[in-house]
Order: C-alpha cells, then structure tokens, then sequence
C-alpha cells in the first residue's frame, strides 16, 4: 500500500498527516500545491504514473465560500478539473480515490438530516463546483469513494473556533448567526474516519456523510466555544438576513452518518467532544 494525500498544509491534510503516520508510519506521500498542482493534467499524469500509488486522498480543494463567488474560474479548477484530472489517470492504473466534498450540496431546505441519496442543489459557486467534481470523478472512476463533510475546523489553518477564539479574547460581545444549523467537524476525528475507510478490510465505493454527531447553529457553536474557553464574552443570536455574505448558505446542512456507521463499524464523538479535544490543543500548543 502507497497512499499520496493532496492538500497535505490544510487543516484535514495536517490532520491526515498525524493519524497515517501514527498508524502506518512511512506508507504516504504528502504533497501541496508547490509539489503538484492538480489543476495542471501533465503534471498530475506524470506524478501519478511515477508514483506507484495504490490509493489517491484528495483534501485539495478550493474552500474559500464567499470569495469563490468572485473567482469562478479559480474555484472551479480546484474543485472539478482538479478531481478530474486524478481521476483520468487513477482510473487507468487501479488507483483508489477518496475524495472529500461537503454538505454545501444540499440547499437546507431539508427537514431532517441528509442522506447521500438525497436531491442536491447547491447554492453558492463552492457548493457548485463541489457537486460537479463529485459528479465528475464518479464518471471517470466509479469506484472512487465520496466523503461529504461540513464545518470543519482545526488547530491548523484559518477555520471558525480559530476566528471566534480570536474576536472573543479581544471583543465584550459577538454577534452570531443563529438561523444556519448544521453540525461542526472536528478534523482530526474525519480524518480518523478516513484512515478507517483507507484501512478496512473491504473497499466499498459510493457516497458517505461524515460529521460529528449532534446539531447545532453556528451561534450554539460560538457559546460552546467561548464557554470552554473560559472567556469572557457575550455572544448574541441574530438573524442570517443581519449578516449578508456573497454566498447564499443553506439554512439546514445536518448530515446523516448511518451508511458510514453501518459500512465501517463506526462510533461517532458528539460535536461538543470534538470541540473540547480541539481546544485542548489549542491551548497545548499557545503554552508551548
């Protein structure tokens, strides 16, 4: 087995980087843009075609929501011609994909948690071009596996608990939306998951959700956040319409994880578990 991981200096390919090495230590190629850009088909041939890799972890991805809606062109290289390029190429040399996409595919209109097999109909340009790389890598390499996730954040990389951690130690008050609900994705646990997938003893293609367990809106996740943090701060509930941003966000994007429990065996931390495992980080690594 010889796993390459693109996106390897994001918050989930950081995170990747500690688990894989933690399980099989020396097994995985990291490597960002500088070392290859997927939007560029030659180079992504001739590193595959070199790289005797059995399983591609695609984390590269154009994730910049609101200015996505300005920079078409530049999303939609990362997020579809970028997946298919792998695509072509692991497809013709066996190479297994997992690729990770997110609930901005659906358009919240939902009344309960989503499963794979439900309608999509993005809203925002990232959410677009997201459904179209899955759509994309499906038909060059049906065998691929899709993992859709959302709200992630990390000690790594620019995310929301990093934002409201930074605002609320300088701020008396926030004010946070509280009508978008969803549940937050504690990195390092998808990226637990998809060592699970990665290393279990039957590949099964198709789409899988994967979140932490729990919902909540981004206001209940900025008290959680500031709660646990010790912080004084006030942070106050208001309305989406309050807070415009370019990209429309659907309202409701819980994701159901029953295939992925069932298919792998799977016990998922609640969001607030996660939350707490993070800032214990957070705080480790400020102190050190």
């Amino acid at each position: 087995m010889k796993i390459l991981v693109t996106g390897c200096k994001g918050q989930l390919g950081n995170e990747l980087h500690e688990v894989l090495e933690a399980q099989r230590p020396g097994i995985t190629t990291y490597v960002d843009r500088e070392e290859l850009d997927i939007t560029d088909r030659d180079a992504v041939e001739t590193f595959l075609r070199h790289g005797d890799f059995s399983h591609v972890i695609n984390c590269a991805a154009y994730t910049a929501v609101d200015r996505a809606e300005d920079e078409k062109l530049a999303c939609s290289a990362v997020n579809i011609d970028g997946i298919s390029n792998i695509a072509r190429v692991a497809d013709d040399l066996g190479i297994r994909i997992i690729h990770i996409s997110t609930d901005y595919v659906f358009d919240g209109h939902a009344y309960r948690p989503y499963t794979e097999s439900d309608k999509v109909n993005p809203m925002s340009q990232y959410g677009t071009t997201k459904r179209k790389g899955e759509t994309a890598l499906l038909g060059l390499s049906p065998e691929s596996i899709i993992i859709r996730t959302g709200w992630l954040y990390s000690p790594f990389g620019h995310n929301f608990v990093k934002t409201i951690l930074k605002h609320a130690a300088s701020e008396h008050s926030l004010r946070v939306v509280s009508d978008q609900v969803g549940t937050p994705t504690y990195a390092a646990d998808l990226a637990q998951a998809i060592a699970t997938v990665v290393f279990a003893p039957q590949w099964v293609p198709g789409i899988f959700n994967f979140s932490n367990e729990g919902v909540c809106s981004w206001y209940d996740f900025a008290v959680a956040i500031v709660r646990h943090s010790n912080i004084d701060c006030q942070v106050t509930p208001i309305a989406t319409v309050d807070y415009p941003t370019a990209a429309e966000r659907p309202h409701y994007s819980v994701l159901d994880k029953t295939r992925f429990k069932a298919t792998f065996s799977a016990t998922i931390a609640h969001w607030e578990d996660g939350l707490v495992r993070c800032l214990n980080r957070i705080n480790l690594n400020s102190i050190n």
